[in-house]
């Protein structure tokens, strides 16, 4: 392809990308991987890189955004940040070592693994529930601006659970981070919406506020090995940018329940997508 069309499509194609991301906590890389591999032929690898970039991106232009909404829990986000940057380190290893057809099975049966759990969330715990003695001790319960039936907004106090186990996910996350170049923020917004029972706004914002220190402690593994291409990336990065900050917008407005079906539904068709091509070597 010509590079000006090439360059325009991809620009565009990130831009949603970006807004996505921001909407669903999965900071644009489960579009943008398909999006560079089955439209434009790019290899896998370089896409990751790609990606890994673009979810950099996309964290810093919708972070400050949602932390000054009140919607991001800091304090949770640079706990659990420890755990996935020494996973990202791992899986950036790791994926030096594995055929790019089992990234694809892997990034495949990650992603429908995850859209089956968001459709049915979980029973919500009032803040009346026992205080979780760990949460407590770090301060992790705080509140979140919620839209009342009048218009107005007020604020939403909610308690976390599970840390420890919360934790371990995160160090899977930042694995499968560096390994599929998804930002992990799919398994991120699962994990605190469903063992640290976050409620889904948070979680999502709280993702996103962590998934660009997560990608660039893989993304300079990738760019030691050359699988980094600065011409590619430029208007990927652009794009995931401009998108990012557009959803940031846009989320404070956007019912739970829409959110969901679109974070299942994005998903959804890219982990299809990817099993396939996985099975058939094409990748």
């Amino acid at each position: 392809m010509d590079p000006v069309p090439f360059t325009l499509l991809l620009l565009a194609g990130s831009v949603a990308a970006g807004f996505l991301g921001a909407l669903t906590g999965l900071g644009g890389g489960v579009v943008i991987v398909p999006l560079l591999v089955m439209v434009f032929g790019v290899d896998m690898r370089y896409a990751i890189g790609a990606s890994l970039i673009a979810v950099i991106a996309t964290s810093s232009g919708s972070a400050a955004a949602y932390v000054r909404d009140g919607f991001t829990n800091v304090r949770i986000g640079v706990l659990l940040e420890v755990a996935t940057v020494l996973g990202a380190l791992t899986g950036a290893y790791l994926a030096g070592l594995v055929d790019t057809s089992v990234l694809a099975l892997i990034f495949g049966g990650a992603v429908l693994w995850s859209a089956w759990g968001a459709i049915k969330p979980p029973k919500p715990h009032g803040p009346e529930l026992e205080p979780d003695r760990i949460a407590t001790r770090l301060k992790l319960d705080s509140s979140f601006p919620q839209k009342q039936p009048d218009g107005t907004k007020k604020d939403t106090f909610y308690r976390v659970r599970q840390v420890p186990g919360g934790m371990a996910i995160m160090y899977g996350a930042g694995v499968l981070s560096a390994m599929v170049g998804i930002g992990s923020g799919i398994v991120k917004v699962l994990a605190m919406d469903r063992v640290m029972r976050l409620p889904f706004k948070v979680s999502t914002t709280t993702s996103n506020f962590m998934i660009g220190v997560t990608a660039a402690a893989s993304a300079g593994v990738y760019f030691h090995r050359g699988q980094i291409d600065p011409v590619m990336c430029a208007p990927v990065v652009l794009g995931a940018l401009a998108g990012s900050l557009l959803g940031a917008r846009v989320l404070p407005r956007v019912n739970v329940k829409w959110l969901r079906l679109l974070f299942a539904t994005v998903i959804t068709i890219a982990g299809v997508r990817f099993i396939i091509r996985g099975v058939e070597g094409l990748l």
